[in-house]
């Protein structure tokens, strides 16, 4: 979808950093169209708004010099990792230039016995968890995609472990990050926790390329558990499933994960993934401990469930069965898709307090029933965190308004409801109207003082999360 967010471009400043950026980076510094498409497009239904050029950074030394040379001359600097987000994040509504950080994919330091590590913002989660578990460690964030870390810090990823491990804020320990005058900055120590000053690591993860960009990111691990069991449980209903989560929760059933998969969301990922599960909403899950202590859990979750109409319930520590049903959680975008072959995916995602969470997403279900969408539901229930993927004929106008008008809607929802337009995709250019109506002006205000006291130009990733 076509969306206002073009700037006025500096086309003087824009050549000049092009000339200079070209002779100093030699093959590292592309402008052919295929690769500025690319490196404006992602998985989003906004419109591509490609960069000027992209320059492949190798290290911290060489962000620093690229956003000197552009702060020298106004030209807007947009960071780009895999390109897995999903509300333009990567688009450059000014053109400007590229950083491409996937060739700082190093992982620095482990340090096991404090159960954290160091890495280039490059390195992906995967990439980390395979150079982790020789080691008996993990790291627990896991959006869908496998996203670059440096990706995850700056949208405050999340995924299906957070019910029990947080998100990103949660994760990040300490950032080094360039900032919009070339200096780098480091917010922490590797300490587990701090009272020196403003807490500037939290101030940039979440911030989405706006006020920096990433050079090295200190995280936190776990350790991988002695135990793990998967669970699944069949629903008369998403309200009869998403009453089962606020109880689970409320009775402090330290769950690791816990997801909604809508009837609908079954059927898909049963053709994709070659399952054969009831198709009606269901409950993934997931618990972590002691041998004795998962299989407790699991009792304990089965009782709550059996109360609210829950059959079929099965658990097993079988990691070949496991991995079966989670892979398919994580392949459900692409199952979708199968829904209606051709069709563009519009995923969005809200976020709401547990106790509101059957009411949004039986409000979002009937909805999207009206308005005749083929959308299944699917979520990170375990913190009031779901989304649905439309399935819209792109060259068809009306179904892509009407498409955007639902996701007005229920963003609107979920503030009206106490909750956020947003759990884990971030602000981007794409939920930039609804800011403002969740937090206020004065609070936006706030952040758009901080945006112009960093970055005074306003170089840094333009047209995002807030304006100036």
């Amino acid at each position: 979808m076509a969306i206002n967010h073009r700037m006025p471009r500096n086309e003087e400043g824009i050549a000049t950093v092009v000339g200079v950026l070209k002779q100093q980076f030699g093959d590292r510094f592309q402008t052919g169209d295929a690769i500025r498409e690319q490196h404006g497009h992602t998985t989003t239904w906004l419109e591509n708004q490609w960069p000027d050029a992209v320059v492949f950074a190798q290290n911290k030394d060489e962000i620093s010099e690229i956003i000197k040379v552009c702060a020298t001359h106004k030209v807007p600097v947009i960071p780009f990792g895999t390109g897995t987000s999903l509300e333009g994040h990567v688009n450059a509504p000014a053109g400007g230039i590229c950083i491409d950080v996937m060739q700082m994919d190093k992982i620095l330091a482990v340090y096991p016995d404090d159960l954290s590590c160091v890495v280039q913002p490059g390195v992906t989660r995967e990439q980390l968890n395979i150079h982790l578990r020789d080691q008996g460690l993990f790291f627990p964030i896991d959006p869908g995609a496998n996203a670059s870390l440096g990706g995850m810090a700056a949208t405050c990823a999340s995924g299906t472990n957070a019910v029990r491990y947080g998100t990103m804020k949660d994760n990040v320990m300490a950032v080094e990050v360039v900032m919009a005058d070339g200096r780098v900055v480091r917010t922490a120590q590797r300490a587990k926790k701090s009272s020196a000053g403003y807490d500037l690591t939290r101030l940039m993860v979440g911030s989405e390329g706006t006020l920096g960009l990433f050079s090295e990111i200190t995280l936190r691990l776990q350790g991988i558990p002695e135990a793990i069991s998967s669970a699944r449980c069949t629903f008369p209903s998403v309200d009869a499933a998403c009453k089962t989560v606020m109880q689970v929760i409320q009775c402090g059933i330290p769950v690791a994960r816990i997801e909604l998969l809508d009837a609908l969301q079954v059927k898909a990922c049963n053709a994709y993934s070659k399952l054969d599960l009831p198709e009606e909403p269901l409950l993934l899950l997931e618990f972590h401990g002691s041998d004795a202590g998962v299989i407790e859990q699991a009792e304990m979750f089965g009782s709550i469930a059996e109360d609210q109409g829950g059959r079929d319930y099965t658990s097993t520590t079988s990691t070949e069965e496991r991995n079966k049903l989670w892979q398919a959680r994580h392949d459900a975008y692409w199952a979708t898709l199968q829904l209606r072959p051709g069709a563009m995916g519009i995923s969005t995602d809200v976020c709401v307090p547990i106790s509101r969470l059957a009411e949004c997403v039986s409000l979002t279900q009937e909805r999207l029933k009206v308005d005749g969408f083929i959308s299944p539901i699917v979520g990170h229930v375990g913190d009031g965190n779901f989304h649905c993927l439309l399935l819209i004929d792109k060259e068809n106008e009306d179904e892509i308004m009407r498409a955007a008008t639902f996701v007005s809607w229920l963003n609107n929802l979920a503030i009206s409801l106490d909750g956020t337009c947003t759990g884990e995709h971030g602000i981007g250019q794409g939920k930039m109207p609804y800011l403002e109506r969740e937090l206020g002006s004065a609070t936006v205000d706030a952040m758009i003082a901080i945006k112009g006291a960093l970055d005074p130009d306003g170089i840094m990733n333009p047209g995002k999360v807030v304006r100036g």
